[in-house]
């Protein structure tokens, strides 16, 4: 068989990108465990000084940074021996309100190795996981990634896209998080809009007693978490109801729906938050659909299938997230309001 030689070696060099990527994976988790991108954040280090400043072992950081050097996450100067990040790796690496909190996310890559053996299982038999039966790290490492995205966009971008949110919610209204999970969306739009009563939902005790202590800690009186499924919480009567990346996971995301339908006013607004996708498999073959295809295989598809839902995945698309919301939840308008590259907000009413 004739090899196509130009082919191969690009394979091979994008195979050991992601090779060394993979192995780097657990080296960032350290540095961001360990404060080394906080301190290098400060200014430019030898190994010798980050060590020394950190509380780390010279020898291990001075490998530690040529690994992230050599991955373009860390800057190196020939010239002094010093490593620096840059303000774009600090944004990213090094400042909790930035844009995209990437050593977060791969506190979800370990969370994922630990979820391995269940997910062969799952692939023999069609069986599901449980968003609770994961790794204590997933729910920290959820919260990280998206909270990033989050206090980028939801103040600015998103609510004001919507019709009207923005007005009743600063006058006063009620607004239901469903899917909250630790909180994060709940507490900043609660700091945001004060005259506003807010109650976080999620069917995961854990994250609602760290949802709880969360707003507690930012001193948030006019929000509330308690524990029920999206498809059979009491409250109704509410302004706005928002799902924050998590419609998708759902066992019964067209109950959801509905149920969200039946709490809304008559002239409520819902905001269905979701992983940038396109409808199609060849849409989504890109670095961000890679990401989200990885996180549904291990995540999101194994916590519908748990309980025998329809496993929309984390690339579900508008078109079918459509279907759910209107189709089979009964709302009647249902639009695009947004989007970045890592989320479509969409908007229905009833």
């Amino acid at each position: 068989m004739a090899i196509d030689e130009a082919r191969l070696n690009a394979f091979l060099g994008k195979a050991v990108g992601d090779l060394g990527a993979a192995i780097s994976a657990v080296l960032i988790s350290l540095g961001d465990e360990l404060g080394l991108y906080k301190q290098l954040a400060t200014g430019p280090h030898t190994s010798a000084e980050l060590a020394s400043r950190t509380g780390t072992a010279e020898r291990y950081i001075r490998e530690w940074l040529a690994n992230q050097a050599a991955g373009g996450y860390v800057e190196y100067s020939a010239d002094t021996g010093k490593y620096f990040l840059n303000e774009e790796q600090a944004l990213c690496l090094a400042d909790p309100h930035g844009p995209v909190d990437v050593a977060g996310a791969y506190t979800i890559v370990e969370a994922l190795f630990h979820a391995k053996q269940r997910a062969s299982e799952n692939f023999r038999t069609g069986k599901g996981m449980e968003w609770g039966e994961h790794h204590p790290c997933l729910f920290h490492g959820t919260e990280r990634f998206f909270r990033a995205g989050y206090n980028a966009n939801l103040l600015s971008a998103w609510l004001p896209a919507l019709d009207g949110v923005v007005q009743k919610l600063t006058a006063g209204g009620r607004a239901a998080d469903v899917g909250c999970g630790h909180g994060a969306s709940t507490v900043l739009m609660a700091k945001a809009f004060p005259k506003s009563q807010f109650v976080g939902i999620d069917y995961h005790p854990a994250s609602i007693e760290t949802a709880r202590a969360r707003a507690a800690a930012a001193g948030v009186s006019n929000a509330r978490f308690e524990v029920a499924d999206a498809t059979t919480y009491q409250d109704g009567d509410f302004d706005f109801i928002a799902f924050f990346d998590c419609l998708h996971d759902m066992g019964d995301p067209a109950g959801a729906a509905r149920h969200a339908r039946q709490a809304l006013k008559a002239d409520g607004n819902c905001m269905i938050v979701e992983p940038f996708a396109g409808d199609r498999v060849e849409d989504n073959l890109n670095p961000v659909g890679r990401v989200y295809y990885g996180a549904s295989s291990l995540v999101c598809v194994p916590v519908s299938l748990a309980k025998k839902g329809p496993a929309l995945g984390a690339q579900a698309g508008e078109k079918r997230l459509r279907d759910v919301v209107v189709q089979q939840g009964g709302f009647t308008r249902f639009r695009r309001a947004t989007e970045t590259p890592f989320n479509i907000v969409l908007e229905a009413r009833p």
